[in-house]
């Protein structure tokens, strides 16, 4: 069985898409759409702009998603999935790519959920760091010791988790990680504590937009970063969609369930490769691929 995968925010290269719309007419009617829709010219920032531009969580968003979601449509046949998942801003990717929402309605929600994040990320300064070597199960539980937010927000692999939340309470985590024997925390260079209480304002915001947008049943199913299982029913998915924003990603959850439901492919559609080397780090007999 056939997963095609999407990448989050952090995925983002200058010249990312850049051959894509060159050489391919519904690509670049895809991506002129999306400037007319975004109001700007989001093309000139993904094939000339600098690192800088691509930061901006208003960017960001809409820039990877268009990544994605562009080479899905365009791979014709070739995109025959029988399970699909995206990581964070990548569930958005995945449900248009398997026809859960149209095109400039989900390129819509992934605007109006950058935007969101944004004014809460500017409201509370808070960050997220990642925590290498150290079982699930110990970093809940020393977060849990933090004075102030600080929350698991991304269990990428085995091993590999990112925490969340108040800049003192992320730098006091580091420390007692540090201290409990974990190979690294790293402070990543973000603008916000993203999958944390943090985020409520934005959850809240977003919650709206989710509600009114037209959801319809996936060509396959869904494995959804809230509580890492399949889901096909529309209610179920917008549910899930509008509590993404404040629980964590559970991608390495996911991984072992959608291998455990017989997945024995998985390909990365758009920018980067970290999700090729997170499955394929941890489980050696997927056939790994990716395009972008």
């Amino acid at each position: 069985m056939k997963a095609f995968v999407f990448p989050g925010q952090g995925a983002q290269f200058v010249g990312m898409g850049k051959d894509l719309y060159e050489s391919n007419a519904k690509a670049k009617e895809l991506f002129e759409k999306a400037n007319e829709v975004l109001g700007f010219r989001i093309t000139d920032l993904m094939f000339d702009g600098t690192e800088e531009d691509l930061r901006q969580t208003k960017v960001t968003q809409p820039a990877v998603f268009l990544h994605s979601v562009v080479l899905a449509l365009t791979l014709g046949d070739e995109f025959n999935p029988d399970m699909v998942a995206g990581h964070s801003l990548g569930e958005f990717s995945a449900l248009v790519a398997a026809g859960a929402l149209p095109f400039e309605q989900g390129l819509k929600l992934v605007e109006a959920r950058a935007l969101a994040m944004q004014k809460a990320c500017e409201a509370a300064p808070s960050t997220m760091a990642a925590i290498i070597g150290m079982p699930d199960e110990k970093v809940e539980e020393i977060c849990a010791t933090v004075d102030g937010v600080c929350v698991a927000a991304n269990y990428n692999s085995p091993g590999q988790v990112v925490i969340s939340g108040d800049i003192e309470a992320i730098q006091t985590a580091c420390e007692k990680f540090k201290e409990a024997g974990a190979k690294r925390a790293l402070p990543l260079k973000v603008g916000g504590a993203f999958h944390s209480p943090l985020m409520e304002p934005a959850r809240a915001e977003l919650a709206k937009a989710i509600e009114e947008a037209d959801f319809s049943a996936p060509r396959c199913p869904i494995y959804q970063d809230v509580d890492a299982m399949p889901h096909t029913d529309p209610a179920e998915i917008k549910e899930n969609l509008v509590k993404q924003l404040t629980a964590p990603v559970r991608w390495s959850q996911i991984m072992a369930r959608m291998v455990a439901d017989g997945m024995t492919e998985a390909e990365e559609l758009g920018p980067g490769k970290v999700l090729q080397g997170l499955i394929g780090r941890t489980y050696r007999d997927v056939a790994v691929s990716g395009r972008q």
